[in-house]
Order: structure tokens, then sequence, then C-alpha cells
């Protein structure tokens, strides 16, 4: 099957991002992200998050600015952790002809990782950005890993993620290609 990626933009929504650890920083790398991915032919597809103080047309569930979609890409509307459940997500890639998500956005732990693995079980390669997603920003005592023990985990356990069919990467954006196979 030939390789056909589309980028996935989760839940960079003004209120995730005030709560975000490195915000500018990873907002600057998805932005590039879409860039070339426009650029190289590969559809972009944003996903809002609905939900307690994330209220339809509410400045919180605005997508930041940077990243806003423009008329032509697709957003898709969710109300879970997970990007596929109730929502047409999975529909559209495949009448795009996606075989490959490229996955970045919010919470690294909860609606990325979620989504990553759910796209899996849809039959989807997974890309996983190692700098291109990120979670809230927290102290470091308390139950929950600080956010850049959280990313790095994510990243090394979506490196070890083997899964019957599929292939799986763990990718700076500075190497990402979107033409590679």
């Amino acid at each position: 099957m030939p390789h056909a990626p589309a980028l996935l933009v989760i839940d960079m929504q003004n209120a995730l991002a005030a709560i975000s650890h490195r915000t500018t920083e990873t907002v600057a790398v998805i932005a590039e992200l879409r860039e070339r991915a426009k650029a190289a032919g590969v559809p972009v597809v944003t996903i809002q998050h609905q939900g307690v103080e994330l209220e339809p047309g509410t400045e919180g569930w605005q997508i930041v600015p940077e990243l806003r979609p423009s008329a032509d890409e697709v957003i898709v509307h969710k109300t879970s952790a997970d990007s596929f459940l109730d929502t047409d997500l999975d529909k559209t890639l495949k009448a795009l002809g996606v075989t490959a998500v490229v996955v970045t956005g919010f919470a690294t732990e909860i609606c990325v990782d979620t989504t990553a693995r759910q796209a899996l079980s849809h039959q989807y390669d997974v890309v996983l950005v190692a700098d291109g997603h990120t979670t809230s920003e927290r102290p470091d005592t308390g139950d929950f890993a600080p956010p850049e023990r959280s990313i790095a985990h994510h990243n090394a356990i979506f490196r070890q993620i083997d899964f019957p069919g599929r292939r799986v990467r763990v990718v700076p954006a500075a190497e990402m290609d979107f033409t590679a196979g």
C-alpha cells in the first residue's frame, strides 16, 4: 500500500495552550510542520475538543491563531480523548486515501496517546512527532510526571510499541519527511 500521510493537529486550542508546557515552542513546531505538509500536498486535519471549559464558539475553544485551519482544511470535533470515537475522523482519512497519521498536539498522555493508539487499531501507521506534542504545566510534586518526563516517557513508549502490520515511529519535526515511506 502506498505511503499517504495526514498531519493531525490535536486540541491546540486557546484554553489548553494557556496551561501547556512549552506552548510557544510546540506551536512553532506544529506551524512549521503544517506549512511543510501543505507544500507537500499532505492533508492537515485539525481536531478540536469540546466539553467543560471548551464550549463551542467560546474564545477558549478556538484553535490558537498560529494553527487556525484554512477554509480547505478538515476540522474534526470530538468529545473524548479518542479522536476516532463518535467522530468522522476515520471516514475522513479513508476518503483522503490516508495510510499513516503524523500525530501532534495536546495533551501527550491523554488525547495524543489515545488517538495515536486508536489510529493503529484503525489500520494506520503512526508517526509521533517527538517535539510536536505537549502536556499541561504542573509542579514536580504529586502523582503526575513533570511535563518533560511525561513527553520523553511517551516518546520512549512509542519507540517500543510493536503493532502487527503497522509501522510506528517517533521522529523529531526537523527530520519529518512527508514523502518518505
